[in-house]
């Protein structure tokens, strides 16, 4: 069977290299090096295949812009050449022409030496252009899928932008709305020259065609629906103000779609999106980029007053295809409309109307009902809404409030009885709070009802996860013909507004001309019985192979935290994970140091500390290598917990288990351990034959290094809890397996990384540089011997408006790291985003046919796109590099942003496909590139590194946290750093 990924949340490691002080010099005099594209000896053909462009060459590389760095000027670090060259011999052939001016080639005429062009990087977007697309794969079986894609046409209409100012100012976009939609009912016909304009619900206007003036003003009135029929209607004047500003260029548009012009015209993309959304803003529930409604399909509960709405996403695209309308399905939780008093019973789960509330009840039910909307039903028609503002202390019987300036008091029970002749029944609850805190008004909870149409945006528990799952979790076909139905159900052909601007929309999906790339090879141990392995359909196992580094762990102790788990159960398991641990390729002792320790949860820092202390004193001084946890299923913080003791205070590599899996023991799940076991005690578990015998184009030529950098933030509601970010570099070669990890904590939401380099002043020593990347550059010379000559830079969770931002802030940081360590130290580098939070969803052309998808029913792994529905210009491609297990695949995005490296679109595409087969955790293809998946889960580790009152409350630095460490420059207080021999032999996996 194949050896499943455990869950995400069940364990995850990395390792913080130390910082090494070591003096590296001389500069690389000579290096026998291979350039992409050139045949290396005893290569196979296949893997070197010379890339077919099928496309124009681009006609911007050479405006590429250099890389430079600051020289440094400290001597004490500079870094020494490679002294261990792979054993495979190269072709030294000429040099390729760059697609930016300052990629590190081989000059023939120069015996070989590299040579650098070292020129100033830009310091602006306006100087900055991403990478060309250098032409399209051709390695892989050639296939036809279906993407969730749709072609609009161009319109040939003339764009017009608007300014809107309303007055006085509206918060509310669906007023703005209310306010326009008058507006235009009123003026249509006559001041706006029948035109139909698209309005963005904040400060701008577009029509297709000239409105028949430049400047303008509307008076507009707005009477209030929530006054019901009878009785007086509070009614709102607003002064409308709308001003010519510019016209769209949807000449530049065309041209940028045909590839020939670099520059997104974003105005004009963003107009017709905007217009392609104004009819759906009138009939759903907007929430970002999607549109949910409870008709769409049944809402289902997910528990404590909470539903799933189904919707869908829409999203306009420039493809190569031409303008792409992006469709996919999606769902959300929304705060199920009940009446409060049956809302508040759910979410306590229990009957309110006889018993008492608690003091923690209170607190409960005021943090679910801040800020939600609820509307009267005490008085008829009249349904007024009202946003809560909080929950009285007191009971409603012991409500009273001043009625004049005399002072005089009457309770709420009076006044509903007096005022509306409402009685009210359940007098021992609190009141909702309504208003401001200096003009608080009461609501009895009996009285309201909460308003329809209220996304939840805070943290959903376990159980309303997985209920929200089984909802979104659809098959590809059954996914495929719900997007159809959408695209149908929303009649473009018939959108009064996408008719006005002259727009038509397909409804069929778009067909796109994919590959399948080929598996690679896998190299085991030799002592194996199978040595090697070929990869199918995205999965293997380990049955008759052995690991190819297994390592040895002589010293270790077990504490279990579960009380339904015996010791003699708890001693059995122990004996049954180390036989595997034999079996797959490790030395493992059968014999803990000390007896099995039995521990409650709430002693988890004491019972640690017992275990530390009466290992080391029977081993004499001795490390203790491993600790195994035994953990409750529903174990809260006690994971967090654990990991933050054992790494940052006692130096512990530890393994956590659940003790599900203790009771019902399973080769698959003890082989999977055994391997998480092996890789964070500084072992491999496999390697990639063509890393082995260095055949990788643009890896095993030169000494290269493999960054992956994430930026995880804080949940929803946590206002000012910091980011972390985490950077894992690779530190072998040619191997490009193990990776070595740094994490910090920086400003809240701040998605550029800070400490990627960074200076400060030392009293002895002055200026001192350091910094994530150039202690992992210095961590990878000291694993290997050698300098890196290449870096490849994974980076996730960038968004597209973020690019620039991104690209800007950390090549620069590179730049200078690299700088700090020796001067005219500039290895090339290729930076490319991974983007898994898109809707592209692709689909096989028959889903009959059982050759063209895994047991899934998805696409097969290793699939790639880098046609149609890809960039007009830029260098970026879909992969799916994983087999589904349920629901539908998503391919990761990888964009490549900047290449001073002249990668092939062949060369990156299976590089990246390969490294997703060395995932140390299981033994399947994920779906990610491992170094960015990495510093994904390092950074979510990290997270329970933050003081503990921190993380609770969710407060920022200085606030309710013990002062244990000084608060950094950015005003965030570091993370507590790891023991130094967890550093020395833990792997981040």
């Amino acid at each position: 069977m194949p050896i499943r990924q455990l869950k995400e949340g069940s364990e995850q490691h990395f390792v913080i290299k130390p910082h090494l002080q070591n003096s590296m010099n001389s500069v690389p005099k000579q290096l026998k090096s291979a350039q992409n594209g050139k045949v290396l000896a005893g290569q196979e053909t296949q893997n070197v295949k010379p890339q077919n462009q099928s496309s124009p060459p681009s006609k911007s590389r050479g405006r590429r812009r250099g890389r430079g760095g600051r020289k440094s000027d400290q001597g004490d670090a500079l870094m020494r050449p490679s002294t261990r060259p792979c054993t495979a011999e190269y072709t030294v052939a000429p040099p390729v022409t760059a697609r930016c001016s300052t990629a590190v080639e081989v000059d023939s005429n120069n015996g070989g030496k590299l040579c650098e062009i070292v020129q100033a990087f830009p310091t602006s977007s306006k100087s900055l252009s991403f990478a060309q697309r250098p032409g399209y794969g051709q390695i892989g079986t050639k296939c036809v899928v279906k993407a969730n894609h749709f072609l609009a046409e161009l319109p040939e209409k003339e764009l017009n932008h608007y300014d809107v100012a309303i007055m006085p100012e509206v918060s509310s976009r669906n007023v703005n709305r209310a306010i326009m939609a008058e507006l235009v009912k009123l003026y249509k016909e006559s001041d706006l020259g029948m035109r139909l304009p698209a309005y963005d619900g904040r400060k701008s206007l577009y029509t297709a065609g000239e409105l028949p003036f430049a400047w303008k003003e509307f008076n507009i009135k707005l009477t209030a629906e929530d006054d019901g029929a009878n009785g007086p209607k509070r009614v709102r004047e607003y002064k409308v103000v709308i001003k010519f500003v510019a016209r769209a260029n949807l000449h530049h548009l065309g041209q940028f779609l045909a590839g020939k012009h670099v520059g997104a015209p974003q105005e004009a993309i963003q107009i017709l999106d905007i217009v392609l959304r104004e009819l759906s803003n009138k009939r759903y529930c907007p929430v970002g980029r999607s549109f949910f409604s409870p008709d769409i399909r049944k809402p289902q509960r997910l528990g404590e007053g909470l539903e799933s709405w189904c919707g869908f996403y829409q999203s306009l695209r420039p493809t190569q295809m031409g303008l792409s309308l992006n469709i996919d399905m999606a769902s959300a939780a929304f705060i199920e409309p009940l009446p409060v008093i049956e809302f508040v019973a759910q979410l306590l789960g229990k009957d309110v109307v006889s018993r008492t509330l608690s003091d923690s009840d209170r607190v409960k039910i005021k943090k679910a009902l801040r800020g939600v909307k609820v509307e009267v039903t005490h008085r008829g028609n009249v349904r007024r809404k009202y946003r809560v503002s909080g929950l009285t202390s007191q009971p409603t019987r012991e409500l009273v409030f001043p009625v004049d300036d005399n002072s005089n008091m009457k309770s709420v029970v009076e006044y509903f009885q007096e005022m509306y002749d409402f009685t009210i029944q359940h007098t021992h609850l609190p009141c909702l709070q309504v208003g401001n805190q200096r003009k608080a008004n009461y609501l009895p909870l009996e009285a309201c009802k909460i308003v329809e149409g209220q996304r939840y945006t805070k943290r959903l528990n376990d159980k309303q996860i997985t209920a929200l799952l089984k909802v979104t979790c659809q098959r590809p076909r059954d996914r495929e013909n719900d997007i159809l139905q959408t695209v149908k159900h929303n009649a473009y052909d018939q959108d009064l507004y996408a008719k006005e601007f002259g727009m038509r929309i397909s409804e069929k999906l778009a067909s796109v001309e994919a590959r399948v790339l080929p598996a690679p090879w896998l190299k085991y141990h030799e002592n194996g019985k199978e040595k090697d392995c070929l990869p199918q359909v995205g999965q293997w196992n380990m049955m008759n192979k052995k690991m190819i580094n297994g390592m040895t762990v002589s010293r270790w102790a077990c504490i279990n935290f579960s009380r339904s788990v015996q010791e003699n159960v708890a001693r059995g398991f122990c004996s049954e994970l180390a036989r595997m641990c034999q079996v797959s390729g490790m030395e493992f002792n059968p014999e803990p140091v000390i007896p099995i320790y039995t521990a409650w949860p709430d002693d988890v820092e004491k019972a640690l500390k017992h275990v530390y202390h009466a290992s080391v004193s029977k081993l004499k001084g001795k490390d203790l290598e491993l600790l195994l946890a035994i953990l409750p299923d529903n174990n809260g913080s006690l994971y967090g917990d654990l990991k933050r003791i054992c790494e940052t205070d006692l130096g512990l590599i530890s393994q956590c288990c659940l003790t599900k899996y203790v009771f019902k023991i399973s080769k698959q799940y003890l082989a999977n351990v055994s391997l998480k076991i092996n890789v964070k005690m500084g072992g491999r578990n496999t390697v990639l034959m063509d890393a082995i015998s260095c055949r990788i184009p643009l890896v095993s030529d030169i000494p290269t290094i493999i960054f992956g950098a994430d930026v995880t933030h804080p949940e929803n509601g946590e206002d000012s809890s910091p980011s972390i970010a985490a950077v894992v570099a690779s530190q072998d070669w040619p191997e490009v397996t193990k990776y070595a990890g740094l994490v910090c904590a920086q400003a809240h939401r701040q998605e550029l990384i800070q400490d990627l380099y960074k200076t400060w002043q030392d009293p002895a020593r002055g200026t001192v540089s350091g910094g994530m990347i150039r202690d992992l550059l210095i961590s990878f010379r000291k694993a290997t011997g050698q300098k890196p000559l290449r870096i490849i830079f994974y980076r996730d969770g960038v968004s597209e408006g973020q690019f620039y931002q991104v690209l800007l802030y950390e090549l620069d940081a590179i730049r200078k790291a690299c700088a700090s360590l020796e001067p005219n130290y500039q290895p090339p580098v290729t930076f490319i985003v991974v983007q898994k939070r898109h809707h592209t969803r692709l689909f096989a052309n028959n889903h009959r046919d059982r050759s063209s998808t895994d047991k899934s029913g998805n696409i097969l792994p290793g699939t790639v796109v880098d046609t149609k529905i890809c960039h007009p210009t830029e260098f970026d491609f879909y992969l799916c590099s994983h087999a589904g297990i349920q629901g539908t695949s998503r391919p990761a995005h990888y964009h490549v942003l900047w290449d001073e490296n002249n990668f092939t679109a062949d060369g990156i595409q299976s590089l990246t496909n390969n490294l997703c087969y060395t995932y140390a955790r299981c033994t399947r293809s994920v779906s990610v590139v491992p170094p960015a998946y990495y510093a994904h889960l390092a950074a979510f580790r990290a997270r329970f590194y933050l003081e503990p009152e921190l993380q609770e409350n969710g407060c920022g630095a200085g606030q309710g946290m013990k002062n244990t460490r000084g608060v950094g420059e950015s005003g965030v207080r570091p993370l507590p750093a790891l023991k130094e021999n967890v550093k020395r032999v833990m792997f981040y996996c």
